[in-house]
């Protein structure tokens, strides 16, 4: 497990807090752990479609793409811990661009728990650049969904808009769970 520390911990009733750190991490291996976030994450983004009329069915992961994903390198975890908690995570596609054959990433999710939206995310999404420029990823694209709040963040990152994310809903396809090769 890689780690990088955050800094310097919070005074709390006189004595050191404990300190934020990020890891880059076997995702399967800590797939139980991360669940009650992936759930969090989740219901957080439904409720945010829902507001603008968007429906999405509830939380049921593709952990036969997943895991395998994951194990073979094409899908990294990236968690934060403070203390023995797990406060956030991020999950990241690596791929080629099917263009021009260069390596880049797109960002599957990334996610903090409410009580730890203090900056958190930003120091884990600088560890995940770190780790991808180490990686030898050209572009990192991101999705702002759960909370549109962090594009402006990102953008003063470095991230430029590059377009506009819509979404289409086939209604009558509501009740069909596609399967993909």
């Amino acid at each position: 497990m890689k780690k990088t520390p955050s800094g310097t911990p919070d005074r709390q009733h006189g004595r050191a807090a404990p300190e934020y750190v990020f890891h880059t991490v076997d995702g399967v291996a800590f797939h139980e752990r991360l669940l009650p976030l992936y759930r969090d994450h989740y219901a957080e983004m439904q409720a945010r479609l829902k507001a603008d009329g968007i429906e999405i069915p509830d939380f049921n992961p593709r952990l036969d793409v997943y895991f395998p994903a994951m194990r073979d390198g094409r899908l990294l975890t990236f968690i934060v811990t403070h203390g023995t908690e797990i406060v956030g995570y991020s999950n990241i596609w690596l791929t080629n661009d099917m263009h021009n054959g260069d390596f880049i990433a797109q960002e599957d999710t990334v996610f903090i728990s409410r009580p730890h939206r203090n900056g958190v995310g930003k120091r884990l999404v600088k560890h995940i650049l770190a780790d991808l420029r180490e990686r030898g990823v050209k572009r990192l694209y991101i999705t702002p969904v759960t909370d549109l709040r962090v594009g402006k963040i990102w953008k003063r990152m470095g991230f430029r808009p590059a377009t506009e994310l819509m979404i289409y809903t086939f209604e009558d396809n509501a009740h069909v769970r596609t399967e993909t090769p």
